[in-house]
């Protein structure tokens, strides 16, 4: 009984949708399933406010609430001569991270990273495994990973 008046009460109120929007006449039979969308419309933009506001809206972090992290690197292989250098910093700047890379005496690229947490690790990934298209990688060591409270670098340069 009650859910026979509620569904007539949500009826009458799509009726006035319909109305409101000129459309009656031909969707008059379905006015309780364009109310129940927008009702359910309405529901997800509150929630989706709602969520918004108290997790993950309202940080003064640039990036996000996630942990900045900062990690020192050294790339071994052919490394050198095959524009490794640029493609770091392409790739860098491309996850929106800040940090250098450059040559070192030894043969080897050496560098550090900063932003968030999961950008360095793809960071880290694209490191050990892909690199310039002409590189060979042998190993990427990766040390001194902390976390810091904001970026030490304003761009990703290349240390010549």
């Amino acid at each position: 009984m009650l859910a026979n008046f509620v569904g007539q009460q949500l009826k009458n109120c799509a009726n006035c949708y319909l109305h409101i929007f000129g459309i009656e006449g031909r969707w008059k039979g379905y006015s309780f399933y364009l109310f129940y969308f927008i009702y359910l419309f309405i529901l997800g933009a509150g929630l989706a406010f709602f969520f918004f506001f108290f997790f993950g809206g309202g940080g003064a972090s640039i990036m996000s609430d996630e942990d900045l992290i900062s990690v020192d690197y050294e790339v071994f292989g052919r490394v050198q001569g095959v524009f490794f250098r640029k493609y770091t910093q392409a790739e860098g700047k491309k996850l929106g991270l800040v940090g250098w890379v450059q040559n070192t005496p030894a043969g080897t690229v050496q560098g550090q990273l900063q932003g968030p947490r999961c950008k360095v690790k793809q960071m880290q990934e694209w490191l050990r495994s892909t690199g310039s298209p002409k590189s060979h990688i042998a190993k990427a060591e990766f040390k001194n990973e902390k976390k810091v409270d904001s970026l030490e670098h304003s761009s990703f340069s290349v240390v010549k």
